[in-house]
């Protein structure tokens, strides 16, 4: 095994079976992680480490700690003694790749989990990361961007907050957002997801700059699958923020908001799953807003988008779809009570064929769904004029898929399916005609 000895050739012979050793540990089968463990690599890797030390050995020392580090969680907890080393070589005393190789190591701790992730936080990782990020050298600032992502993805916010505090951070974003190629521009979109998602104060600060207009760019001229997912969930989450910030982002008239809309419309199109349910759940959150921003969904090529979804994708994007259009058809009541229901948007959905696709829902074991099925049934029965709804409803089988709940165990959807079946379908059904 390795060790650690002074002399004339031992710094050749040392970098030997570091590269042995780096490449043992690079097999894509089964590599020998727990075995070097075992052998006492971990505090040899260490001392390899040292400042002074050639930058052949500390690259192949780094490389070996971040293969440790993409073991098995007990595994990447080994590198611990490592990690003040691993985090003083990203400052400008180490060459280019050694800095880079080290934020690697770091980037596979940070993403084992929150624990891992608090101690590198506390041993002062994010500064020099930080530093890195804002490099003007593409490989550098990528490899921090990815590091970061894993360090700042909660559930605790702090980080995210104390990240963009940090003097230059945001015009390096906004900087390769805007030039950066799109392996780069792709790590930094999955920072602002996170900043975005964990931290009302990033939210704020990237709604007041470029970064919504240079999202929807990537968006509008990208066809990589790994940038737009990134790319799209951060627009979502900014433009989905409390209402303030929506209304902020998504001014009805502005160009910038037409724009928004359409690379949302360009992802539902593609034939990528993942993208088309992140779209849908964008749209959600933006309907859940004023009765300015439902129309200018509903307005749109989206809606008939959304119907299409509705009937004919998989299960999950189905959903989604189904609680924009819901939220397309109501707003929030004065008091308790039921919400609002905005008639031209609910019966013009309903002559569009969806009454079939919500029924569906309530069909499903999935009970997030089928409540969303049923709320959306008591719309139309309560909603369409002349009592047209609970005929639609019996029409498509409503009646069956409601009655299923009678003895069901969710006490919630029990009460809400047999209150509609014994409101709208009681003794007195149908005797006015």
């Amino acid at each position: 095994m390795l060790s650690v000895g002074e002399g004339k050739g031992t710094v050749r012979k040392k970098i030997e079976v570091l590269r042995s050793l780096r490449r043992l540990l690079s097999k894509s089968e089964i590599p020998p992680v727990e075995a070097a463990i075992q052998a006492g690599a971990i505090p040899v890797l260490v001392q390899c480490l040292s400042f002074g030390s050639p930058d052949e050995q500390l690259l192949e020392a780094a490389w070996c700690l971040t293969n440790v580090a993409a073991g098995e969680p007990e595994q990447t907890r080994s590198l611990l003694p490592a990690l003040p080393l691993l985090i003083a070589h990203l400052g400008e005393k180490s060459s280019v790749p050694v800095a880079e190789q080290c934020a690697w190591a770091l980037g596979n701790v940070a993403g084992e989990g929150e624990d891992l992730r608090n101690t590198l936080l506390a041993q002062g990782v994010l500064l020099p990361l930080a530093r890195m990020m804002m490099s003007n050298k593409g490989s550098t600032a990528r490899t921090a961007a990815w590091v970061l992502s894993n360090l700042i993805k909660g559930p605790n916010p702090k980080a995210a907050t104390e990240l963009i505090k940090i003097d230059g951070v945001m015009d390096a974003i906004l900087r390769h957002l805007r030039k950066g190629e799109e392996e780069l521009a792709t790590e930094v979109a999955w920072v602002v997801v996170y900043l975005s998602a964990l931290s009302q104060i990033a939210t704020s600060m990237l709604v007041r700059s470029d970064a919504v207009q240079l999202l929807v760019e990537r968006l509008e001229a990208s066809e990589s699958l790994q940038l737009l997912i990134p790319a799209l969930r951060s627009l979502g989450n900014l433009v989905s923020g409390d209402s303030y910030t929506t209304n902020s982002v998504l001014v009805v008239g502005h160009e910038i908001t037409d724009k928004v809309l359409l690379a949302i419309i360009k992802c539902m199109k593609t034939e990528h799953r993942v993208l088309k349910k992140e779209a849908a759940w964008v749209l959600s959150n933006i309907a859940v807003g004023s009765l300015e921003h439902k129309q200018l969904i509903y307005t749109s090529e989206a809606t008939l988008l959304l119907l299409h979804l509705l009937s004919s994708a998989p299960f999950d994007i189905r959903k989604e779809a189904a609680y924009t259009l819901g939220n397309l058809c109501v707003t929030p009541s004065d008091g308790c009570g039921p919400p609002n229901i905005i008639l031209p948007h609910l019966a013009q959905l309903v002559n569009r064929g969806c009454l079939p696709g919500f029924i569906n829902l309530v069909r499903s074991p999935d009970i997030d769904a089928a409540r969303l099925g049923l709320q959306f049934l008591e719309l139309v029965m309560r909603g369409l004029p002349n009592g047209e709804g609970p005929k639609l409803v019996e029409r498509e089988d409503g009646i069956d898929a409601m009655e299923r709940f009678q003895f069901h165990e969710n006490e919630e959807i029990r009460n809400m399916a047999n209150g509609l079946v014994d409101k709208y379908f009681g003794q007195d059904y149908g005797l006015d005609e």
